[in-house]
């Protein structure tokens, strides 16, 4: 079973930055798709940015502009750099992960929350 640890959450004010990062724990086959999704309260899970094993990225409209994906395969990390934090940005993010580089199937971390307030 491959684990997902999230982390990078905080409290941050409108118009601020966070830095979420996922580590898996994936040996033995290789981790292909990686993405990063959120729920805001009240509201099902949504894709937030993605990157598949050939380096296509796919972001969310919302995210464009505003949050940069990167991934660090000697780390098996995956980063969202998310900038210019509004309060409609307040989610719970997940971190996923798929061996057959399919965005959405696979592992998923236990979220790190993001909380954008005055």
């Amino acid at each position: 079973q491959v684990q997902l640890t999230e982390s990078g959450g905080g409290v941050v004010q409108p118009g601020g930055s966070l830095r979420l990062s996922c580590v898996h724990s994936a040996i033995r086959f290789p981790i292909n798709a990686m993405g990063w999704f959120r729920r805001a309260p009240g509201k099902q899970r949504t894709l937030v940015a993605s990157v598949r094993r050939d380096g296509r990225q796919n972001y969310a409209d919302f995210a464009k502009g505003r949050f940069t994906l990167s991934r660090d395969a000697d780390k098996n990390a995956l980063y969202l750099q998310m900038n210019n934090l509004q309060p409609n940005d307040t989610a719970r993010y997940y971190c996923n992960a798929d061996h057959l580089d399919d965005v959405g199937a696979g592992y998923w971390g236990e979220g790190t929350l993001v909380n954008v307030s005055s």
